[in-house]
């Protein structure tokens, strides 16, 4: 089980628990997102589970968290896109238009990215790569061979820098 942050809107950072390839929230972080009264989210979540909308057994999980004394409901990543679409909040607005975007890249393009992430992974690599290139060559402990092999290195990290760069370029064209 693992956290990880599926959202931000610039006021609210969703962290998530992927736990059995969904995303698990439990009620205050549902009431967080959508800015809503937890009455409010309860009731949604008790009618996905009447309407059948959503399998009750397969998507709410009770876990023990410290400090609890009893166990804390967590609901699937489908009960949260159902509330979602059943909640009138602007932050709820904010996180249908955010999931239809990310829904139409998967449909139109037949995949998604976190660009932010992507570029920050890549970024933070690069960075160690040239640290070690720095070492090596301050150390004189770098052959004529691994000096190649970390110019090569250093060269396809450019390019996907240059790829990314192109990319987001494309998208702010389409947007303007």
């Amino acid at each position: 089980m693992s956290e990880i942050v599926i959202y931000e809107d610039g006021n609210v950072e969703l962290k998530a628990t992927v736990k059995s390839e969904s995303i698990w929230l439990n009620q205050k972080q549902i009431v967080e997102l959508f800015n809503k009264d937890q009455s409010v989210i309860s009731r949604h979540i008790n009618n996905i589970f009447k309407d059948k909308e959503v399998e009750e057994k397969s998507n709410m999980q009770k876990m023990h968290i410290a400090n609890s004394d009893k166990p804390v409901k967590f609901y699937s990543l489908d009960i949260v896109l159902a509330v979602g679409y059943r909640t009138n909040s602007a932050k709820a607005i904010k996180f249908r238009q955010w999931a239809t975007r990310v829904l139409k890249d998967y449909i139109i393009k037949g995949y998604t990215l976190n660009q932010e992430k992507i570029k920050e992974e890549k970024l933070q690599e690069l960075e160690q790569t040239i640290s070690l290139i720095k070492q090596g060559l301050e150390n004189r402990e770098l052959s004529l061979q691994e000096a190649k092999g970390f110019v090569e290195i250093v060269s396809n990290y450019a390019k996907s820098w240059a790829l990314l760069q192109g990319y987001d370029e494309q998208s702010l064209e389409e947007v303007a």
